[in-house]
């Protein structure tokens, strides 16, 4: 059906994942701007990722620096390329704490792309023993409003985190209003089999977010925290609806220990079998926001 439309891969390269669970997940800056390069050579066209700072507790004032050191670096070879960073969700903090290193990329002229989380969830995992209880995570609606206005008056590309039904209805009831950042990148979240947040990763789950979607031309992209996006035929589903789809080792629980560009390799190759070549960086915009 959407055979011909270009294919946008974002590489997630680490999030909190440790060397002990994939010896190839990158850490480090050096590590971090090797992985984004070859990511890139691979087919993805934006990349994401995170420093040693947490999601969840202390500090939840995350530092600009080692963002700035990887990144200036990368855009020497790809100046077109973006990317983005984290944010904690500790909701203890205030906003513009959390918040506060991103404004600080922007005015340091190195931020491509901003991130929201469009709401707050219970987050938990599924243990031996039964469901482990994590912090909530994320953002009260009136947070997600005042990101939405920083971003559209900083006119960024934004990576919208949409990790459970709410988020979006929250996110359209802004578009609707004219209040979503104009080039928005909707990013749907579901759940891995450990994951006890978000809508599973399978086909009805994909067509009630395509349904909420609707009409409004938003571009969206899907991932499986806590699983594996291709192998669960999610990716498939993704490319057949005309969406896009994000890989790395911050979300993948699949079988073995592939590196970063495996992933993304993998994602152009099932691409390319449904008529879909992956953009590089500099063809992104058009590709997404037209």
């Amino acid at each position: 059906m959407n055979s011909g439309k270009p294919l946008v891969i974002e590489a997630a390269v680490n999030g909190s994942t440790a060397k002990q669970l994939n010896p190839h997940v990158p850490r480090t800056v050096e590590e971090i701007v090797a992985s984004a390069m070859v990511c890139v050579d691979a087919g993805a066209g934006i990349v994401h990722n995170h420093n040693d700072e947490p999601n969840l507790g202390a500090p939840s004032i995350h530092s600009a620096d080692p963002y700035e050191a990887a990144w200036s670096r990368i855009r020497e070879v790809h100046p077109g390329l973006l990317m983005h960073p984290t944010t904690s969700g500790e909701r203890s903090a205030a906003i513009a704490d959390r918040f506060s290193h991103i404004v600080e990329l922007h005015r340091r002229g190195v931020l491509t792309m901003a991130t929201v989380d469009a709401g707050c969830f219970a987050m938990a995992v599924d243990g031996p023993e039964g469901p482990v209880s994590l912090s909530p995570f994320g953002n009260s609606a009136a947070d997600v409003g005042h990101l939405f206005g920083w971003c559209r008056e900083v006119d960024l590309p934004l990576h919208l985190s949409i990790f459970e039904p709410g988020f979006l209805r929250l996110a359209l009831a802004h578009h609707r209003a004219g209040r979503l950042p104009k080039r928005t990148k909707i990013q749907l979240y579901f759940g891995g089999p450990t994951a006890l947040f978000g809508l599973p990763p399978t086909q009805a789950s994909l067509n009630a977010y395509v349904e909420m979607i609707g009409a409004t031309g938003l571009p969206w992209m899907v991932g499986v925290p806590r699983g594996d996006v291709l192998g669960s035929g999610l990716g498939a589903a993704a490319l057949r609806a005309g969406g896009h789809i994000r890989v790395g080792l911050e979300d993948y629980a699949g079988p073995g220990q592939p590196a970063n560009e495996e992933l993304v390799g993998r994602a152009v190759d099932l691409g390319a079998g449904h008529g879909r070549a992956a953009v590089p960086p500099d063809d992104v915009a058009a590709a997404l926001w037209g």
